[in-house]
């Protein structure tokens, strides 16, 4: 039917059910996120992304799992790994401490991290993070807090790199969030519609620097839910002055885009109006997103991820929504090569070991 699987689901247990192979064997959906609730040992996970993988070998397996407190695998052997303002604090160095060797001691723990979130995951079969964090610590916004490196656009974007070094040498992809900015303003975009006022030359000097300093470094993009009413009414994952005429076309990114969850309040109201998950969608995907996500839909027989899957479709049919090739091979591009190292071979392996040490 299409040449673009756009949708990214979740699913409810440890296993696939048979609804969830169906979901997941639509044309239409491109992959899946998972959360904690689909972890329960490294032996389970690893069984469920070979049986996802077994099911459509093309299917990103994604998670959030950034270290700190947005970590979903936390046992079994997975590392703990630090909240990114841990390593912004290193870059500054304890008082009297040479400046240089205390930025240096940092990105090289930067690298650390990223290469054993990257290596861990890889080694049970997942495919891609959504990190790194790129927003600035402005202070006021208690859902980015101490998931953000630095207040400073240029520490940032240095220790990122440092991170998206690490995950590339663990075979892993990255993906920058939340574009333009997210903490700058206090509200959550996950319960309240999110309002950041600042003129777009404020926002570029600052919040959205790290994206064009990055743009050749970052595999995908993740904006965030907040309207910027200086620049367009719409939050910015679902304006077409965000992503193409800013993020692609000024910035130069030219990867992939992810929209945030289309469930969160922030994605709920566009231009004054309440949409459902397919409208939200489709307006996502016109304006500039290659993919799109909607969390925490398939618990408790929840009928929600059907009715987006078959709304997407009528769509489709309609001419309301027209498939991509190029989105679709953006998606391809996130899919790593199938090889992923044994977990006991990672444990002995130099690198890893190395990295272990390294990490604060």
């Amino acid at each position: 039917m299409t040449a673009h699987a756009p949708l990214i689901i979740d699913i409810a247990g440890l296993r696939l059910s048979q609804v969830d192979r169906r979901r997941l064997s639509h044309p239409l959906v491109g992959g899946i996120i998972l959360f904690a609730r689909n972890w329960d040992s490294r032996a389970q996970l690893c069984e469920l992304c070979g049986d996802i993988k077994r099911l459509r070998s093309d299917l990103l397996i994604l998670v959030d799992h950034e270290g700190g407190r947005v970590q979903r695998f936390r046992t079994d052997g997975f590392t703990h790994l630090p909240a990114m303002r841990v390593l912004g604090q290193m870059w500054q160095g304890e008082a009297g401490a040479e400046p240089q060797t205390s930025a240096l001691q940092a990105t090289r723990a930067a690298t650390a991290c990223g290469y054993v979130m990257g290596a861990e995951l890889r080694a049970c079969g997942v495919d891609l993070t959504f990190a790194p964090v790129l927003d600035l610590d402005h202070g006021p916004s208690g859902v980015i807090g101490d998931r953000a490196f630095s207040p400073d656009a240029a520490v940032v974007s240095l220790l990122a790199k440092s991170l998206m070094h690490g995950l590339l040498q663990s075979g892993m992809a990255n993906c920058g969030k939340h574009f333009p900015g997210h903490g700058f303003a206090a509200a959550d975009s996950h319960t309240d519609r999110v309002v950041d006022r600042r003129s777009l030359k404020a926002i570029l000097a600052q919040d959205a620097a790290p994206y064009g300093w990055l743009g050749t470094s970052l595999s995908s993009v993740m904006p965030a839910h907040v309207v910027y009413p200086r620049v367009d009414t719409r939050p910015a994952g679902f304006s077409s002055r965000w992503l193409e005429d800013i993020l692609r076309t000024r910035l130069g990114f030219s990867g992939a885009i992810f929209s945030d969850d289309l469930s969160m309040a922030g994605a709920r109201q566009i231009d004054g109006e309440l949409v459902s998950p397919t409208g939200a969608a489709l307006v996502a995907l016109q304006a500039g997103c290659d993919m799109v996500l909607l969390c925490n839909q398939s618990l408790d027989g929840n009928t929600a991820i059907d009715d987006w899957i078959g709304g997407m479709e009528q769509a489709a049919r309609s001419g309301q929504w027209r498939p991509r090739p190029a989105s679709e091979q953006r998606r391809l591009g996130l899919v790593p090569p199938s090889f992923t190292i044994d977990w006991d071979a990672l444990m002995v392996q130099p690198l890893y070991m190395r990295s272990l040490d390294l990490i604060p």
